[in-house]
């Protein structure tokens, strides 16, 4: 999707921090925005944003959770009752759970798998036949993390979820590319927002005290006063989020990164799998020759 003026944009968790970067940089650019999101207080400070960067006639907002399947549902038709065909959707919405395997509940689990991914596919499931019905094209991005490419042990169930979000996308950027659809894997690194603000939104129904547990801590970093400037250095405001998003968008990016100082980190993980494997030319070259879109998606070696 190179021309995205007058195009439409459905982002979830999109009245904060990620979301709400990409929502005024789309809004920037001539899209129409749909911005949904869980929190009410979110979407009144949101609003106030938008106004003042006077975008507002451009955006629509609306309170959702998308862990409720029938309100989504009910989210989408009025997203094209505002605007009409909608052409990209930002599955954005998450939580940053903090916890590792080792001390999770149940609860914690159920939830995280829950927003992290149930929900990611319930967008899929409601937008794509709209994408595909309109016949116009359009773009799916996921937001992973740079946890659904390099482990963290301290958030162990996260990285899980992020992890499997990269799959996702892959698998499903292969799916929908003989469509002109295009699918994004977006990794951001740090970036300044409240993703860890989670507790405030836990449900009843993922409340810890039914295992007797206690809520998740954040991550248990300790720095100076020198190396917190330097940490706030390495990370994005959530509008330069956006624009990298808005750029991959128009590339049609497998990946979006925020972070090139990961780098030695994701050289690390895949000399580890290079290592793994071995080498065995003959028999690479004979599974190229059988299965050639399991050994070696076109996907991968896309400019």
């Amino acid at each position: 999707m190179k021309d995205l003026t007058g195009k439409t944009a459905f982002v979830t968790g999109g009245a904060s921090g990620i979301g709400l970067g990409m929502a005024r940089v789309f809004a920037r650019a001539g899209m129409n925005v749909i911005v949904a999101d869980l929190r009410r207080d979110h979407l009144d400070e949101a609003e106030a944003v938008l106004r003042a960067d006077g975008v507002s006639a451009r955006v629509r907002l609306m309170q959702l959770d998308v862990t409720d399947r029938t309100a989504y549902a009910a989210a989408a038709d009025e997203a094209e009752r505002a605007f009409g065909k909608v052409h990209l959707l930002c599955n954005n919405a998450g939580i940053g759970l903090a916890r590792s395997i080792g001390q999770a509940s149940y609860a914690d689990w159920d939830w995280a798998v829950d927003i992290n991914l149930n929900a990611i596919f319930t967008g899929v499931h409601l937008f794509l036949p709209r994408i595909r019905r309109h016949g116009e094209g359009g773009h799916i991005v996921n937001t992973a993390s740079m946890a659904g490419i390099l482990q963290y042990s301290g958030a162990g169930i996260y990285v899980t979820t992020k992890f499997a979000v990269v799959g996702f996308s892959e698998a499903l950027r292969a799916e929908l590319a003989p469509e002109g659809i295009g699918v994004s894997a977006f990794c951001p690194g740090g970036v300044r927002s409240n993703i860890r603000d989670y507790e405030k939104t836990r449900p009843e129904r993922f409340a810890v005290t039914q295992e007797g547990g206690t809520a998740a801590p954040g991550p248990g970093f300790s720095f100076n006063e020198a190396d917190r400037a330097r940490l706030a250095s390495l990370t994005a405001s959530p509008e330069e989020a956006g624009e990298l998003v808005l750029q991959g968008i128009r590339d049609n990016a497998l990946y979006i990164f925020t972070a090139p100082e990961f780098r030695p980190g994701i050289e690390e993980r895949f000399a580890a799998i290079q290592r793994a494997i071995g080498h065995d030319e003959a028999r690479e070259q004979a599974a190229l020759d059988l299965i050639p879109n399991l050994v070696g998606s076109p996907i991968y070696r896309e400019a």
